[in-house]
Order: C-alpha cells, then sequence, then structure tokens
C-alpha cells in the first residue's frame, strides 16, 4: 500500500507481463530478468519504505531500447519504474502498481565535453564519481555532490543537491538540457545548450524533479565549472546551535564565499568519532569548505575563524592539505552509517525538510526536544547554508512496528513545523511515496495543476505510479 494510505490499482495480470516479457525478450535476451533476487534488489534503495519488487527488470542500453520498452508497455498499459543506482531516499523504487523496473544504469557514456562552454552531455546512467573523473584532465569539474555516487540521470529526475549547493546551487541550477522518452514513447529535447534561453515552456525544469512520473530520461546536458586552483577546509565547535547557525547567517550576508557549510549537532560528532576515529569535541559543528585561489581561500577561512569567535565558536582549524581535506569530508558522507553504529542493526529513516535559514535554529531545536521527549536517537545533520537538514531515525527490526510508529510521529511533526515556517516537505529527497501526503498542505492549488500536467503527459499513468502525484 502507498505511503499515503490510498488503495494501489491491481498490478497487470500475470498473463500481460508474460506476453511483455516474451516480446522484449526478442530484443533484450538475458538482459531481461524475472528473478526475485533480481526483482528485489531493483526495489531496494536507502529508504525505510517496504519492498514491492517489479514483476521483471529490463537493462537498457540506448534510447531506442527505452523507446522500444515504454511503447511496449504502454500498448499493454503495464507501470514503468526507472532505476539508476538505487541511491533514493523516499521510496522511490518501489513498484507499488507492480510493472517493469527499467534499469539504465549501462547507459553509463560520457557522450560530449564542450571544453571552452564548460558543458557536458552524459547518458543517465553515468555517476557523478564517473564523471568527475572522466573531467580530470580538462581542468573542469561537474559540483554537485549528494554524498552517494548516484547516477545522473536520477539526480536530474530527483532536483539533488547536497553539500556543496551553497555556491554551486542544485541539479534544477546545473541542468542544461535533456533528452525524455515520454509515455507514449516519444523522444524529446527540452532545451539547447544555450546558457539562456527565452523561447518556449521551460520543459527543462519541468523534468528536472519529475521523479521519473513524466518520463525516462535519455541524456543529461550539465553545467561544468573550472576545478579550483587552492581548496580549504575548516572544522568549528560551538557551545550552541543557534552560535553556530548564526556565524553562518553572518558569513552569507558579509560575503564570505563559501563552497559548503555544513552543520552537526553533538549527536552526530558523536557518532562520527566513534564511526572514524574522530577526536572532535561533542558539540555542534560546522565543517566548512573555501574555494578560490591560494591567497583567496586563506583569507577567507580567516575571516570565517573571526566570525565564528563572535559567536562562540572555539577549536576553529583549517587546513589546505588534500589528505586532510579528504578525511574530513569522507566522514561527513560516513554521516549515516556512523548513525547506524550507534545502534547496530538499524536501518535509517532518513528524512529531511528545508526552511528559511532564519528559521533553522528553531526548527532543529523543536526537533532535537521532540527526539528526546521519544526516547529515541536520531542524530541531524544539515546544509545549513541553505536551511536544509536531516534527521535520521533509526529502526531495529526487532522493535520495527513500535520504532516505526515513533519516527513516522516525529517525521509528520518535522515536515508539519516546516511548512508552517514557509518550507517544504523535503529540500532534496523527493517526494517518492514517502512525502505525497503532505504535498496538498504545501502547494495547495498549485497541486491540482501539477495533477493536469501529470494526466496530460502521462494518461495511463504507467510513469512510476504512486509516487510524487496521486492519481
Amino acid at each position: 500500500m502507498p505511503a499515503d494510505g490510498s488503495e494501489a490499482i491491481s498490478r497487470p495480470d500475470e498473463s500481460v507481463i508474460q506476453d511483455l516479457v516474451e516480446e522484449l525478450q526478442k530484443t533484450f535476451g538475458d538482459r531481461i530478468s524475472t528473478a526475485l533476487p533480481t526483482r528485489e534488489f531493483h526495489a531496494r534503495d536507502f529508504s525505510f519504505h517496504e519492498l514491492v519488487p517489479a514483476d521483471a527488470v529490463v537493462m537498457a542500453r540506448s534510447t531506442e531500447e527505452v523507446v522500444e520498452v515504454v511503447k511496449a508497455c504502454a500498448k499493454r498499459n503495464v507501470p514503468i519504474i526507472p532505476f539508476g543506482t538505487g541511491t533514493s531516499a523516499e521510496g522511490h523504487l518501489a513498484a507499488l502498481h507492480g510493472g517493469i523496473c527499467l534499469d539504465v544504469s549501462e547507459m553509463n557514456n560520457v557522450l560530449e565535453v564542450n571544453a571552452e562552454d564548460m558543458d557536458v552531455t552524459v547518458e543517465p546512467g553515468v555517476t557523478r564519481k564517473q564523471l568527475n573523473e572522466y573531467l580530470r584532465d580538462t581542468g573542469l569539474f561537474f559540483p554537485i555532490d549528494p554524498g552517494a555516487d548516484a547516477s545522473i540521470g536520477g539526480m536530474a529526475s530527483t532536483r539533488a543537491s547536497g553539500t556543496n549547493a551553497v555556491r554551486y546551487g542544485t541539479m534544477r541550477e546545473n541542468v542544461l538540457s535533456l533528452e525524455v522518452v515520454t509515455s507514449d514513447g516519444r523522444v524529446i529535447r527540452t532545451a539547447r545548450r544555450a546558457r539562456k534561453s527565452s523561447s518556449g515552456y521551460d520543459l527543462t525544469k519541468l523534468f528536472v524533479g519529475s521523479e521519473g512520473t513524466l518520463g525516462i530520461v535519455t541524456k543529461v546536458t550539465l553545467k561544468l565549472f573550472g576545478i579550483p586552483e587552492a581548496i580549504s577546509s575548516a572544522v568549528v565547535s560551538f557551545d550552541t546551535l543557534k552560535g553556530a547557525v548564526d556565524a553562518v547567517i553572518a558569513s552569507i550576508q558579509w560575503g564570505i564565499p563559501m563552497a559548503r557549510i555544513e552543520l552537526l549537532d553533538d549527536v552526530q560528532m558523536d557518532a562520527l568519532n566513534k564511526y572514524s576515529n574522530l577526536d572532535y569535541p561533542v558539540q555542534p559543528t560546522l565543517f566548512l569548505e573555501f574555494h578560490g585561489t591560494d591567497a583567496g581561500v586563506k583569507e577567507q577561512a580567516e575571516r570565517m575563524g573571526e566570525v565564528c569567535e563572535e559567536y562562540g565558536g572555539g577549536n576553529f582549524s583549517w587546513t589546505s592539505d588534500a589528505e586532510e581535506r579528504d578525511k574530513l569530508w569522507a566522514a561527513r558522507h560516513d554521516a549515516a552509517y556512523a548513525c547506524i553504529a550507534l545502534r547496530p542493526g538499524c536501518a535509517v529513516m532518513a528524512t529531511d525538510v528545508c526552511v528559511p535559514v532564519s528559521r533553522l535554529v528553531e526548527c532543529i531545536l523543536e526537533t532535537k526536544k521532540d527526539i528526546e521527549e521519544a526516547g529515541i536517537i536520531a542524530p541531524i545533520v544539515g546544509h545549513v547554508g541553505d536551511g536544509n537538514f536531516h534527521v535520521g531515525l533509526l529502526i531495529h527490526p526487532d522493535t520495527r512496528e513500535e520504532d516505526l510508529r515513533v519516527c513516522i510521529k516525529i517525521n509528520e511533526k518535522l515536515v508539519e513545523r516546516a511548512i508552517a515556517m514557509d518550507g517544504t516537505c523535503t529540500g532534496e529527497h523527493g517526494v517518492g511515496q514517502g512525502k505525497i501526503k503532505y504535498l496538498k498542505a504545501e502547494h495547495g492549488e498549485a497541486l491540482d495543476v501539477m495533477r493536469t500536467i501529470k494526466v496530460a503527459l502521462d494518461p495511463q499513468n504507467i510513469m512510476n505510479p504512486g509516487k510524487m502525484i496521486k492519481i
């Protein structure tokens, strides 16, 4: 059953799936599978939601093959669930209505690098680490870093962002154009490579963040940036969470150009110390990064140190050493694993919201109060520069039902609080099935406009149904 409590439509008849599989086998051979382990693997993401496998999995290697799958499914009214690397966080991969999982991970070619224009076109299965490794000798890089080595197609589909968003923006700002296969098998290009255009509706931004509910992304053109001459990272601890956030607000207002600003609460710092063998104070802490020239990053770090001191920050330390920087950010990216290590055997119910930065302290402190009153462990980490933070709620298999009840209640209060503060139910995880029930409260009548768009582009409701928009 979907997370919003609505009844799922009936799954396709076995005879329909069998007929579809037999047709697709003529093209895909052993690249189509109905084996349960394969189907379960492709239904599993980084969320707590129930595993709901598709009826079959197809591995596509080209746009033409995606078109063939879409047309075959449309002919039989069979749902399609796209799959990249399986790193989504809100149950995006569950086949709530049955159907075909379309795996595009083998569409992983970097197609064209335009170094002078600072853009690149890739297939959807290319991962962010793969792309930056490919770009290494060009002096360019792609900055969006959601933590996991996600696929570019998946990052576009969920409007991903991450630790660098405060300087470089999110996928919304960095996708120039998409090639998309629509629900009736048409192949469209949403824009050209020009950096701006006043021509037509902005279809690129419509499909960025649509979570596979409007079409299947088969090519992505991205903005690139020059690799900074120098990079420095810093760590600073605060007596209070308010002091940490106020220091960030002041630094932004004063124009200190930081690339990353990460906030970790005392519980998360304790977890990181234990998991990554660190010895930082168990206090609210900022992880910072500066990009620029050697002189520039030195000046930025020194100015930020002065700001932090004014707001109660102590033990400010910064480094330009690559090995030390990598260790610092590896620890940050291991936050989820460190969280699990606090209660071994648990799964993490990872949730996120985003609020205006001026309301961030209030939102986090009220959430920490809910966590303490519930008597559970739930570290908090946030992209404090843009008001986005994550809560890692732990669910143990031995007490799953009770843990879920408590964690879902905390998540509901968190989302309702964020929306009441003129924020959003999700800053970067996406809606999937986990946040679908909050869209009405957040968007009001605009949700009906979204539903109209969904019905117009996918009248059969075969594109990842049960996610984002309830039909």
